[in-house]
């Protein structure tokens, strides 16, 4: 059976977790690959909250091999820690497989991201601070340190002296800060994670196509979006990472051939982290009901969203470097409360119409959104389970997403809750 590739459309937060754990339990393994423990996601089931950085949402399902691609960066200590608190909580991680080839965060990844971040000042990304961008710097440069070297003590400290030859330089040159104690890390990551995390270290490549050959479903698990992808998103306030569905090929091992399927989640309105353009952003009190009906408060940081309407100029390129077959609209709930409800169709600058989305990033720095107005339905949908219970309004505003955007709504999320969905195949 192929692969199913789950990918964000816009900046990150859309709800990937939520319909991700629901394909997961039709699938026999889920697999996360790229990002690193600065995508958190919160997945709510029975009532109960789980709030996941690293471990695939598969791990909920007692069927699923969650698996951790090569493509992800791996801080061990957060991941032992996510684990320990799974386990707390009666779920088993046992299945959990991440691979050898998959590179770690250190101590001083996440000091020179913050670093670089206070140095950029105003110009600053707005970066978690996690040490994903240096840990993927080293990789590129090809100084880092791969969860495989915590099985050999003897290359992990090779490594390790070689890495911190550069940055101690760069630390203490041109930071005025301390030299990083490399003793100090090896003491921990070899005594106390490397124990932890040798049984789950594993040839993830064949794992995943021992499935596939076996005629199973294998779902791929992007974090971030479409829009903070370092190639396609609007950099510079990226990630440093390929969160879209060719990501999955590189990050998980296997080829495009493999992927049948590529479901786009997209929730209802806007919101994004941190610096950036943004046209359709909203400063008024639409922006703060979003924001206080919708909980736009980030899963790790804690921070404020930035709030909008729903872009389908931005759905429309996510269409296309991704190859959606459908769409998954979440949080349709939240605009309940709303008399109407706006979608931008286009974008205006200059005096110039643009359906598509300008390549030029000073353009849409300057970018005045075209809006088509549609009255809100005004009635609570979170007890809504087929499309046929939909109000015309809220059908009225699915359509015009599907219009515009030209790819079919396949599922619907009315709530927080694993049920709270609409299967658009279901018409009840």
């Amino acid at each position: 059976m192929p692969a199913t590739v789950v990918v964000g459309t816009q900046w990150g937060d859309e709800g990937k977790g939520k319909f991700t754990d629901l394909v997961a339990g039709e699938t026999s393994m889920v697999v996360r690959y790229q990002g690193g423990h600065n995508a958190g996601h919160t997945l709510v089931v029975d009532g109960e909250s789980f709030g996941l950085q690293l471990v695939p949402s598969g791990v909920l399902y007692a069927h699923v091999t969650p698996v951790i691609g090569n493509g992800v960066v791996v801080d061990p200590r957060v991941l032992i820690a996510e684990m320990d608190m799974l386990e707390s909580r009666g779920v088993s991680t046992g299945r959990l497989r991440v691979s050898g080839n998959a590179h770690l965060i250190l101590p001083y990844h996440q000091e020179l991201d913050a670093l670089h971040e206070r140095h950029l000042g105003k110009n600053r990304i707005g970066t978690t601070k996690r040490g994903i961008g240096p840990a993927y710097a080293d990789r590129s440069m090809r100084v880092g340190l791969r969860v495989q070297d915590l099985l050999d003590e003897k290359i992990f400290r090779t490594k390790l002296d070689a890495a911190l030859e550069h940055h101690n330089r760069v630390l203490t040159r041109v930071f005025n800060r301390l030299p990083v104690d490399g003793d100090a890390i090896a003491d921990e990551y070899l005594g106390t994670c490397a124990p932890r995390m040798a049984p789950l270290i594993a040839d993830t490549v064949s794992l995943i196509h021992d499935q596939l050959e076996a005629g199973n479903h294998v779902l791929l698990e992007g974090a971030q979006a479409t829009f903070l992808d370092l190639d396609h998103g609007t950099y510079p306030f990226v990630t440093s990472s390929n969160p879209v569905a060719g990501g999955a090929c590189t990050g998980a091992g296997i080829g495009p051939r493999h992927i049948d399927r590529v479901i786009g989640i997209a929730k209802a309105y806007v919101t994004r982290v941190g610096a950036g353009p943004f046209p359709t952003e909203l400063f008024d009190e639409v922006g703060d009901y979003l924001v206080d009906v919708g909980n736009e408060y980030g899963t790790n940081t804690g921070r404020r969203r930035r709030p909008g309407w729903l872009d389908a100029v931005m759905l429309r390129y996510a269409a296309r470097v991704n190859s959606l077959s459908e769409l998954a609209i979440t949080k349709l709930d939240v605009l309940d409360g709303l008399d109407t409800i706006k979608v931008c169709v286009a974008y205006d600058a200059d005096g110039e119409r643009h359906d598509q989305l300008p390549y030029h990033q000073t353009v849409l720095h300057h970018a005045e959104p075209v809006y088509v107005e549609l009255p809100g339905w005004k009635q609570d949908l979170s007890g809504i389970r087929s499309r046929s219970e939909l109000p015309a309004e809220a059908e009225a505003y699915l359509a015009l997403v599907e219009e515009q955007v030209g790819v079919p709504i396949g599922m619907v999320g009315v709530g927080p809750g694993r049920d709270q969905v609409i299967r658009f195949g279901d018409q009840g």
